[in-house]
């Protein structure tokens, strides 16, 4: 999937700050969709509006960089934050409302109760970063219980993510129905991501090693899950030594309902995941296989 070009407008979203600011906003609009982000906007997100514009009369998306979800040793600081130009692509994808709130606003107090992801939440992104998903789940059911949306639509970059927010939705009964929307590709095969703006133009050629170890392991499907693991692996082993070169976290098959690791008879659908670091930036990627 390529970028969309912006569609033309009728007009500026309305941009809210705060709580009752959004509720006067909602009042008797319909059937409402929620697009999370934490802004730096970019095609990807393009394309989580068109689809939710599909889906409802009214989209919200929420633009907020979530302190819960950053690790003390991660980019929460110099993360990519700018509400004017996120603003302009919103008004270009005809968004009805813009959610920005401040860290204070959704963090009144020192945040005592969250969401705790469970075991899947400490696989693969888990593992990596220790309580990521605690703050992912604790910070989409405060959007939720927010905006209060009908709907909401997350990209497919992050299938983990939306595995974890689907299983909170159906354990605690929350009546909002999860779109996945495909993950977007620059024309160059990488996966869209707002830490792109972080890659020089060599280190973006050497991370261009994870879209090819996908698909070279998505080939290799019909041999089973070792083949599919052992092809991408090699595709990795190459680009290690690369200038500069990838580092890997992870690479894993796993099963998309518990994302623990398929077994080499694993039958069906299964996802191939990959998290790797090309100079200080981190970059994830995945593609759906069938076993």
């Amino acid at each position: 999937m390529t970028e969309p070009a912006p569609r033309e407008t009728a007009g500026e979203p309305l941009v809210v700050r705060t709580p009752e600011e959004l509720r006067r906003a909602l009042a008797g609009t319909g059937r409402v969709a929620l697009v999370p982000t934490m802004g730096a906007l970019h095609g990807g997100h393009r394309s989580l509006m068109r689809l939710a514009r599909t889906r409802a009369e009214t989209v919200v998306v929420s633009i907020f960089v979530n302190p819960l979800q950053f690790g003390p040793n991660e980019d929460l600081d110099r993360y990519p934050r700018d509400l004017p130009g996120d603003t302009r692509l919103c008004a270009e994808e005809g968004v009805d409302v813009v959610f920005a709130p401040e860290t204070g606003t959704m963090y009144p107090l020192p945040q005592m109760v969250t969401v705790d992801a469970g075991s899947m939440g400490e696989r693969l992104e888990g593992a990596s970063r220790p309580g990521h998903f605690t703050g992912v789940l604790t910070v989409v059911a405060k959007l939720f219980n927010l905006v209060r949306p009908d709907l909401a639509v997350f990209g497919a970059k992050d299938a983990q993510q939306i595995a974890l927010v689907r299983r909170m939705v159906a354990d605690l009964d929350l009546p909002v129905e999860i779109v996945g929307a495909p993950t977007l590709r620059d024309p160059d095969g990488l996966a869209s991501s707002s830490r792109n703006v972080y890659l020089s133009a060599q280190e973006r050629a050497s991370a261009l090693a994870l879209s090819r170890a996908l698909r070279a392991g998505a080939e290799a499907a019909p041999g089973g899950a070792e083949a599919v693991r052992s092809a991408a692996l090699a595709v990795l082993a190459e680009a290690a030594e690369a200038v500069p070169p990838v580092r890997l976290d992870y690479l894993a098959l796993v099963d998309p309902a518990t994302f623990s690791e398929a077994g080499a008879d694993h039958r069906g659908e299964a996802v191939l995941a990959v998290a790797a670091r090309v100079g200080a930036t981190r970059l994830i990627d995945n593609v759906s296989v069938t076993l």
